[in-house]
């Protein structure tokens, strides 16, 4: 797969660098503490954990109102994209813990979504994170059915009215993940990404298979044979599901990269910026003062932190983003924030409906 170099512009961003390392390091030296969880990242996934298994184990043996297993259905959804956020997402980074074996079984929580951690750490850890913005490599901003993410995807009519319809799409987030992992897992190996990994294609697909199989087994043909609730009920219950966590996922993870702020660049062998400068470029906070959301998005409220220091867990992050912030002002240096969860939205989908406008290219498909 194609490198790219990515160069600092000036002395400045070098000494930018220098200084920023220098001092988030001295901020865990100085307090004595690890960069990775505890206690409390403990307590947070039984929390979570319990919030998407125990609304299933209810619906599968007990028997409920329609309103009430609506309800459980909702909640589970929303367990879902907690886990993802809060547990899966720190644990592929290998920032839950000091110890890899727990980072690899909590990246197994991937599984609960019906995702194969592989293919997440490969298209989030690898492409992503190395690739911020940059179209033809970040995944993140590729063409999502008939959204349009980016200024290099062709521009077709009914982009015009996405910033509509696009939050239902990303309901379907996990589902298609669900199904199309098989066809990354391919793509992936043709890159040479696998290799990278230390990873066989025909293990990683055999396992891939297993567990996929294996999990729609538990969560679809389980509540089939053993309760009340017809097929088509387990279904919609499955969907329902699927689309909450979906929903809060995206918009979570679109928040942070596509708002107005926000920079995207092309493919090209070098990026006239410091790679850590480029993070700050393309990468957005968004409601840093509401401890709550934090607490459940697992601090992607904190994305420019994530992405400068993706191997620090997130518990951190809100004491050193007053240390980032101020560094990168010292230093001219952009530092983007959203001062609520409600602008940061608004601002993404001002973001979409601009992306969906004829005049942001000549040529319409």
């Amino acid at each position: 797969m194609k490198s790219i170099n990515f160069i600092a512009e000036t002395v400045e961003e070098r000494d930018f660098v220098t200084a920023l390392k220098k001092n988030v390091k001295d901020y865990f030296t100085t307090n004595g503490i690890s960069k990775k969880g505890n206690w409390k990242m403990a307590v947070k996934t039984i929390a979570l954990l319990s919030l998407y298994i125990a609304p299933f184990f209810i619906l599968l043996f007990v028997t409920v109102p329609a309103w009430l297993a609506f309800v459980l259905v909702v909640l589970a959804g929303f367990g879902i994209a907690g886990v993802g956020m809060s547990v899966m997402h720190d644990a592929c980074h290998g920032a839950y813990s000091k110890k890899k074996w727990v980072n690899d079984m909590l990246s197994g929580t991937n599984y609960l979504l019906g995702a194969n951690s592989l293919n997440w750490i490969l298209q989030h850890n690898v492409l992503h994170h190395t690739y911020t913005n940059i179209s033809g490599l970040d995944e993140d901003i590729d063409e999502k059915a008939i959204i349009r993410l980016s200024e290099s995807t062709p521009l077709k009519k009914y982009h015009r009215y996405q910033h509509f319809y696009a939050g239902f799409l990303y309901g379907l987030m996990t589902l298609s993940m669900l199904i199309k992992d098989f066809s990354k897992l391919k793509d992936y190996h043709a890159k040479g990404l696998l290799e990278g990994q230390n990873k066989k294609m025909a293990s990683e697909y055999a396992k891939m298979l297993v567990r996929k199989v294996l999990y729609v087994g538990v969560a679809l043909v389980l509540p089939i044979l053993f309760t009340d609730y017809t097929w088509y009920q387990v279904l919609l219950g499955f969907f329902l599901s699927h689309w909450v966590a979906s929903v809060i996922l995206s918009f979570i993870f679109q928040l942070a990269h596509l708002v107005e702020d926000t920079e995207e660049s092309e493919e090209t062998e070098v990026v006239n910026n410091d790679w850590y400068v480029h993070q700050l470029r393309t990468t957005a906070n968004f409601a840093r003062n509401n401890k709550i959301l934090g607490w459940y998005v697992g601090g992607l409220n904190f994305q420019v932190e994530h992405h400068l220091f993706p191997s620090i867990c997130h518990i951190h992050y809100a004491k050193i983003a007053p240390i980032v912030e101020a560094t990168a002002k010292e230093y001219g240096i952009p530092y983007h924030v959203n001062r609520t969860l409600g602008n940061a939205i608004v601002s993404h989908l001002r973001h979409l409906r601009d992306l969906g406008k004829y005049d942001k290219i000549s040529t319409i498909g």
